[in-house]
């Protein structure tokens, strides 16, 4: 039953037993939870030091109620058996590195490369806890910071849009006449223009539909600022794709960096900031071209089997099922 994230619920219709029955008598029974060493600290903290491996990724993940908890786990047990190294719960740095130290430092100095977001506790979890290990921020992280930075463009002036429209109505009503929006050649409105685009600024050109390069082409023309923000950030997301040293990607940064401040947007001069008080461990990136795409699928799986579960009614027990399957 371990191997697989199913619940006992799933197993009544299958075998015609009472699902809530064959669970209390696994976890009293069939199972060692009774007798699990860390039972006991288990909803608090949680580690094997025997799943330790020179890379590791760090996150962290809502459990239940909205509780987060730390999680680390080894690359190369790949979301499998063996990936789990500690589960923590919440994200204060000096907590985690408090119980990261029950490892033994020789196992934790095997640690050579971390992958992480850009939160300043995380870290300084990975400095503290694991010395000789590279940090690595994750990319995507770096990413999704200017595409949010891009969609937050737009929907100010989808705001300004709808403000003008209601303006325009009100007018309308007040002469007694009957409002008509200014559509465009392929049929949107101004308001519309800017919600329908939003999917299509996450894209690279080459992957546009026929609709979407002429729906782009029209949104460029109206407003050349989105334009601008949009090369920004597909010129942001080729450094990742297109370079592989690192001296090369400092330079290509650089350029980047140049062009923001030519642009005078707030938001990308915000991101320019952020990247800048990261960069080593963005740079660190072009060394092994390492992501935290693993932590995302680890954290994907929980909750998945959370959701199998219908929830955690118990938060040891589930923890403990995590732990044989993951541990």
């Amino acid at each position: 039953m371990d191997k697989y994230p199913i619940s006992s619920k799933s197993l009544e219709k299958h075998y015609h037993i009472d699902g809530n029955q064959f669970s209390q008598q696994y976890k009293e029974h069939l199972s060692d939870f009774t007798q699990w060493d860390q039972k006991s600290h288990a909803h608090k903290w949680m580690i094997f030091p025997e799943n330790i491996g020179p890379n590791l990724s760090i996150d962290e993940t809502a459990l239940t109620n909205g509780e987060l908890y730390t999680i680390i786990t080894n690359k190369a047990a790949k979301g499998q058996k063996g990936a789990l190294v500690a589960m923590i719960q919440g994200t204060r740095s000096e907590n985690i590195i408090s119980i990261l130290k029950k490892i033994p430092k020789s196992l934790r100095s095997i640690v050579e490369e971390v992958t992480l977001d850009m939160a300043g506790s995380m870290n300084k979890i990975v400095q503290k806890s694991f010395p000789m290990a590279s940090r690595v921020i994750d990319r995507f992280h770096v990413q999704k910071l200017a595409y949010e930075g891009l969609q937050e463009m737009r929907i100010a002036h989808r705001w300004d849009a709808l403000n003008e429209e209601s303006k325009a109505i009100r007018e309308a009503n007040y002469k007694e006449e009957k409002y008509q929006p200014v559509v465009f050649d392929n049929g949107d409105s101004k308001k519309q223009l800017l919600a329908r685009s939003r999917y299509l600024l996450f894209k690279s050109a080459n992957n546009w539909t026929k609709s979407q390069k002429k729906r782009a082409e029209i949104l460029f023309a109206q407003y050349p600022d989105i334009q601008e923000a949009y090369i920004l950030t597909h010129n942001l997301r080729l450094i990742f794709t297109q370079t592989k040293e690192k001296g090369i990607a400092y330079t290509k940064l650089a350029h980047w960096f140049r062009k923001v401040e030519e642009s005078g947007f707030k938001a990308f001069t915000s991101i320019k900031n952020t990247i800048q008080n990261h960069y080593q461990g963005i740079l660190n990136y072009f060394e092994n071209r390492s992501t935290n795409a693993s932590a995302e699928s680890f954290n994907a799986k929980l909750k998945a089997f959370r959701a199998s579960l219908r929830g955690v009614r118990e938060i040891n027990f589930f923890l403990f099922r995590v732990a044989k399957i993951y541990a």
